[in-house]
């Protein structure tokens, strides 16, 4: 069984905004292989399903980004999973817009809710996919950056990442990570 935890803010005031990235991969996830976010549990939706023979759970945490270690801690418990069996998506600030980027570890890079999955996992190997939102130009706070949606040029291109992000997902699921980090990265 393997987790795939997309990052994001719940609420219909941010569905759209840089920071729900992960959210909007889990979307794809959930309607390209009909597995519905239906169950309130772990302070997330959860869907569980198959992807091929592969049994996946979905998850989108209902805690703020920030706060997301304490929903995922809660999964690892609740379903007896290794970090390895773990994905987490998320935005990245420093990645180009569109870009994705697949590890099997690494720090937080300044990402909240990637530094409290960490501390509330105690460890830094977890798999990982990240999805390039760029930097704001000019003066921009990144915390305002992130929580506003994309241009309608952006969007184009982050609709075409969250494809490959999905289909990258899948790789990791089916041939195993190293195989979609040669494809992906």
């Amino acid at each position: 069984m393997r987790l795939i935890f997309g990052l994001g803010n719940p609420g219909k005031e941010y569905e759209n905004s840089r920071h729900n990235v992960g959210f909007m991969v889990i979307d794809a996830l959930s309607k390209r292989h009909n597995i519905p976010l239906s169950a309130c549990r772990f302070e997330a939706l959860i869907g569980e399903g198959k992807i091929k023979a592969q049994r996946i759970i979905l998850a989108k945490p209902l805690t703020f980004v920030n706060e997301a270690g304490r929903s995922i801690s809660q999964i690892k418990e609740g379903y007896q999973m290794d970090t390895s069996q773990m994905i987490v998506i998320s935005d990245d600030a420093d990645l180009t817009l569109g870009k994705i980027r697949i590890a099997t570890k690494g720090g937080d890079g300044g990402h909240k809710g990637l530094r409290s999955i960490i501390q509330s996992l105690g460890t830094k190997e977890i798999p990982r996919l990240r999805i390039g939102i760029g930097r704001p130009e000019g003066r921009m706070e990144l915390r305002d950056y992130v929580l506003q949606e994309f241009s309608s040029h952006q969007k184009q291109v982050i609709e075409e990442a969250i494809e490959r992000a999905s289909q990258a997902i899948e790789v990791i699921i089916l041939q195993g990570i190293q195989e979609a980090m040669n494809r992906y990265n």
